[in-house]
């Protein structure tokens, strides 16, 4: 069975420590415990208005942790200078508006294709990973392609989101990008919303080889600890890839 890998957001350790101001709890500490429990790498988005992790948050990741770092950003000077200050393994371009809760959409790159050419450009220079957050639309897959982005991350909220007949169509959707851009030679990873629920799914889909996880995660930390929660999501995962094969899970 092939491995699928989990990449564990540890965002909303630091919206709960900035809540109420302070250093508790750290960030760095959780995703120390995520290498614990069995995660592949850490995901980490330095968004704009800094609403959760903070710059000093990416400095010590990038120092202090043994798994590879993903650094979600926007396509912006400020935050191309920051990746290519700590070089983190992967970047993951994400859209980005001030008023918004969380990621709502995948980036347009069909309209996106001249900004996002130099970002792309500039992190592959340093051999950064670049990944493109992307909806599963066969238009965005193929502009990802084209703009010579190596991975792309399908957006899974709207199938998080749907119930019934829906979810249904919003699997298949993700299926077809999956299948797309693999065949484009892309690396397909996927993420957002996604929960015990719904992951094994998505985790069956045999083109898609990472899944980056986490406000789920630290949410059902408050209830069995950070490490039962990632191990429990990891036998979900792997309950789902075992789909591909028709192998039996322990």
């Amino acid at each position: 069975m092939d491995t699928l890998r989990l990449g564990v957001n540890i965002d909303h350790v630091a919206t709960i420590r900035n809540a109420r101001g302070g250093h508790h709890p750290e960030p760095v500490r959780a995703a120390k415990l995520a290498a614990l429990a069995g995660a592949d790498g850490i995901t980490a988005h330095l968004r704009e208005d800094r609403r959760h992790i903070s710059d000093h948050d990416i400095k010590r990741l990038a120092q202090e942790i043994n798994l590879p770092l993903n650094l979600e950003m926007a396509a912006t000077d400020e935050m191309l200078e920051i990746a290519l200050r700590h070089i983190p393994h992967a970047a993951c371009i994400v859209p980005e508006r001030r008023e918004e809760l969380t990621t709502e959409g995948g980036l347009d790159v069909v309209g996106g294709h001249n900004h996002l050419k130099f970002f792309v450009e500039e992190l592959k220079k340093r051999s950064i990973r670049v990944s493109l957050f992307i909806d599963p639309d066969p238009d965005q897959v193929g502009a990802a392609h084209a703009l010579g982005a190596p991975v792309v991350e399908l957006h899974t909220g709207a199938y998080a989101d749907a119930m019934g007949e829906a979810k249904d169509f919003e699997l298949e959707r993700l299926k077809a990008a999956a299948s797309q851009g693999h065949g484009l030679g892309l690396e397909i990873h996927a993420g957002h919303g996604l929960t015990y629920d719904n992951v094994v799914d998505v985790a069956a889909i045999p083109e898609v080889v990472e899944l980056n996880i986490g406000h789920f995660l630290v949410g059902e930390a408050i209830f069995c600890g950070f490490e039962t929660s990632i191990k429990r999501m990891r036998v979900l995962m792997n309950e789902g890839r075992a789909r591909v094969s028709g192998e039996k899970t322990a």
